[in-house]
């Protein structure tokens, strides 16, 4: 198993930048790929952003592309998610995720999940 913790949420007026964390804890050696989802209240869980373990390839949604950037340290099994240039409708609970095999935007193919950390944006 793998246990995943966020950090970092909180609130933010719009064009502020918010710094997010993950650490992942037990069988982090099963690891492939880590990656951020959001969902804001009434809607569907999207995804955001992911990194794969060992290369440190990267991906990201059409929405945040430019503003937010998805980090990992290995050495402290961390994730992070810096989010610049916020905006109101980025407003939701981000979740971090990791999967054992491939990588990729699709929910359902992550095999761990953590508890979640809410982001608000004023405007």
């Amino acid at each position: 198993q793998v246990q995943l913790v966020e950090s970092g949420g909180g609130l933010v007026q719009a064009g502020g930048s918010l710094r997010l964390s993950c650490a992942a804890s037990g069988r982090t050696f099963s690891i492939y790929a880590m990656g951020w989802f959001r969902q804001a209240p009434g809607k569907e869980r999207e995804f955001v952003a992911a990194v794969t373990w060992n290369r440190g390839s990267t991906s990201y949604a059409d929405s945040v592309k430019g503003r937010f950037t998805i980090s990992r340290d290995n050495a402290k099994n961390t994730v992070i998610l810096q989010m610049n240039s916020l905006k109101p409708e980025d407003t939701a609970v981000y979740f971090c995720a990791a999967r054992a095999v491939g990588a990729g935007k699709i929910s359902e193919d992550y095999n761990y999940w953590g508890q979640g950390t809410q982001v608000t944006v004023s405007s």
